[in-house]
């Protein structure tokens, strides 16, 4: 029995939750798992009602199920970095989920905007450390509203943070099986000191996975190479701002927010899964959002809770819906309502599965 934390968030987020619980269900159906759910209303709207963002005691009660699945965060009425800061990272951090993981995966029947590519140009896999560098929160202000004013951040990399990311993206890179190489992306031509931490360690942890072909690349031209050659890539593995960085691009790469999840990761505990678009707020309760994002987001928690025969089902039957012309894009114009679209997919879901 799999207990699910459900945290549906603000804006759009219920309306997209709703639709990947609906598929959920569907495959637990046709492949017999078991689970059940427990929603928590943290967001903007308990923020303002009751001054709360996200107690201490919500994480002691979230280390005792097995995933969370999170709808949106942000509300209109809420100055930016409350809720993020303090839901989202304090999640993130608490529970230890060390890994943000990204799959990039254009679908047949999606558009993207680069020219000349496919579903079988676009398929690679980014692992982003989730919990050190910059957002590690580490630096301060002083003499704020000056002439003399001075901010500091600094990027925090440990042995330890580094090399379980590392060791994680080797694993999954020998996992998938696809062209077994494992890029690391780093800015190590001017920051020296950090990147050359990530460097020695991939290599000597590289030295372990021996049928794994190790390649390197800046940042910057690993932007150029995400929109020129998206094929060269296959599992990439980055730290954290810059992780937060190219992910929103591989998002546009694959088709746009509409289509992008994520997994914040922990393997040795609890995981939350989630789309990576906003809460929208102006379509809330418009009924145009497409929930694919959601969907794929579940369609991922089900296969790190070990479902993985629900989980490939979730994803045939994305792949066949889109392929088959009945949603014509991704946009709150489609003329496909957000519940149609979740029955669409738990519709195939069923049929695939009772071949």
């Amino acid at each position: 029995m799999h207990k699910i934390a459900v945290l549906p968030g603000d804006g759009i987020g219920p309306e997209v939750i709703r639709e990947g619980l609906k598929v959920v269900q569907a495959a637990a159906e046709v492949t017999g798992f078991q689970y059940e759910t427990v929603e928590y209303d943290f967001g903007g709207d308990r923020y303002l009602r009751t001054g709360d963002v996200l107690p201490n005691s919500a994480l002691d009660e979230f280390r005792q199920f097995d995933a969370i699945y999170l709808g949106s965060i942000g509300h209109p009425d809420v100055a930016p970095g409350i809720l993020e800061r303090g839901i989202l990272l304090k999640i993130r951090f608490g529970l230890d989920q060390y890994i943000n993981l990204r799959p990039i995966k254009l679908y047949p029947g999606v558009w993207t905007p680069i020219k000349d590519k496919g579903p079988e140009e676009i398929d690679f896999v980014v692992v982003r450390e989730n919990t050190e560098g910059m957002y590690a929160g580490a630096g301060g202000q002083f003499k704020v509203g000056t002439p003399d004013e001075i901010a500091v951040q600094e990027m925090i990399c440990t042995r330890k943070g580094v090399e379980r990311c590392v060791r994680f993206a080797y694993e999954l890179a020998r996992k998938r099986a696809k062209k077994k190489q494992l890029t690391l992306v780093d800015k190590a031509n001017v920051l020296t000191y950090a990147f050359d931490l990530w460097a020695r360690v991939f290599a000597e942890v590289g030295k372990e996975y021996p049928g794994i072909k190790q390649e390197h690349a800046y940042v910057d031209a690993c932007c150029m190479w995400m929109v020129k050659n998206p094929e060269w890539f296959d599992v990439i593995v980055v730290e954290n701002m810059f992780g937060d960085i190219i992910t929103d691009l591989g998002a546009m790469v694959q088709g746009g927010m509409g289509v992008a999840a994520s997994g914040n990761i922990n393997p040795e505990g609890v995981s939350m899964f989630e789309p990576i678009h906003g809460s929208a707020p102006k379509y809330t309760g418009l009924g145009v959002i497409n929930p694919l994002a959601a969907i794929s987001a579940g369609q991922l928690m089900l296969e790190y809770l070990g479902e993985e025969k629900a989980s490939r089902l979730i994803e045939q039957a994305i792949m066949e819906v889109l392929a088959s012309g009945k949603i014509k894009d991704l946009s709150t114009s489609s003329g496909v309502r957000t519940w149609e679209v979740g029955d669409l997919i738990a519709d195939a879901v069923k049929r695939l599965g009772s071949r």
